[in-house]
């Protein structure tokens, strides 16, 4: 070890310096210390440290001025600046803001994290699941994020508006994205399937079958696989010269696809094709149609997109479009270990194609 003669504390920060001052002495000569959030912010180095740590005995205005600090600084925790000095990060987040119930349902979810664990099992870092409702675990997962608790994260079902990119951003985290996000400002690479040329498949194939009144049940249009998917079926149908009236929006639930294919048919009961946005809608959807007498393929032809294990499983099985949902996992992990060991990463999207089944 080579030391400097100087006088102790020649280089430390001047009480009563101003936080600019602080500011500007930070980014000259070294990362920001939980020091200088501290003194920026106008708290004891306790406190700051409460708020990293997510202590909830925190008044909310010290909490306010301390994320506004480390905002401003950009500073990282501890443990997450160690780990790129040494560039030995231990721990990925899988971030999906949906709720519980459909994750543990969803069988993208399960592939999705399933692939992601295995392309994490010969490295030494660990995957941590961090899920909840847009609406109401925003905060938590953002004070997790901010707290630098995980060294880089894969975002799983984006939803536009759903507050998490600015600390992203800000924290400065490794992010990769599964499904394009909408926020126009952002920068992460992603990864993605077709979308849009899955939905033209779907509407195609209707068109092919002899449909003349095909409808859709789109997923949700805060999310580019809703609003790719619906781009798809309805460019292709407007091509045919045939109108766009019979839509009605999914959610991606069972629950959401059987709902919006029962308002489906009672808007227009002269329907003889739909193209549901996902498997699990469209198995939902079939119900909904055989409840209400009509034969699938015979009266109403029906196409759905994942082509998940339970397309198979439904007399007759599912016609269906690809969503390599282990393929895209696999690549969403490889290009999140690129950005963690300091290099670029380029988005990619996957082509898609039909899957033949009875039911178109």
């Amino acid at each position: 070890m080579v030391c400097r003669r100087g006088r102790i504390g020649a280089h430390r920060p001047q009480r009563g310096r101003s936080p600019a001052g602080v500011r500007s002495q930070v980014s000259e000569r070294r990362p920001p210390t939980l020091e200088d959030v501290a003194a920026r912010a106008g708290v004891s180095r306790a406190t700051a440290s409460r708020v990293v740590n997510d202590d909830p005995r925190v008044r909310a205005q010290a909490r306010e001025s301390v994320l506004a600090a480390i905002a401003h600084l950009g500073y990282l925790p501890n443990r997450a600046a160690r780990s790129l000095v040494v560039r030995e990060p231990d721990s990925v987040a899988v971030l999906i803001h949906e709720p519980d119930q459909r994750i543990f349902a969803d069988p993208f979810f399960s592939g999705m994290l399933r692939g992601v664990s295995q392309r994490l099992a010969d490295t030494p870092l660990q995957m941590v699941l961090l899920m909840g409702e847009p609406a109401r675990d925003a905060g938590r997962m953002e004070r997790y994020l901010r707290a630098g608790h995980t060294d880089g994260v894969i975002v799983v079902s984006a939803h536009r508006g759903d507050g998490l990119m600015a600390a992203l951003s800000e924290t400065r985290l490794p992010t990769v994205f599964v499904g394009r996000p909408l926020d126009p400002d952002s920068h992460f690479p992603f990864v993605d399937v077709d979308n849009q040329e899955g939905g033209r498949l779907a509407a195609a194939r209707l068109l092919s079958r002899g449909c003349r009144r095909i409808g859709t049940v789109t997923g949700p249009l805060d999310m580019a696989a809703g609003l790719d998917r619906f781009a798809g079926w309805a460019e292709v149908l407007t091509e045919a010269g045939m109108t766009l009236e019979a839509v009605e929006h999914g959610d991606f639930t069972p629950q959401g696809g059987a709902e919006a294919m029962h308002r489906l048919l009672a808007a227009h009961p002269d329907l003889d094709g739909v193209f549901v946005a996902s498997d699990l809608m469209a198995l939902a959807a079939m119900g909904e149609l055989q409840a209400a007498g009509r034969r699938v393929p015979d009266d109403v032809a029906l196409v759905g997109f994942d082509a998940s294990a339970t397309a198979s499983m439904t007399r007759p099985p599912l016609t269906t479009v690809t969503n390599p949902v282990a393929q895209m996992a696999v690549r969403a992990t490889d290009l999140l270990m690129q950005l963690l060991r300091g290099e670029r990463a380029t988005s990619e999207i996957f082509p898609t194609h039909l899957v033949e089944g009875g039911t178109a």
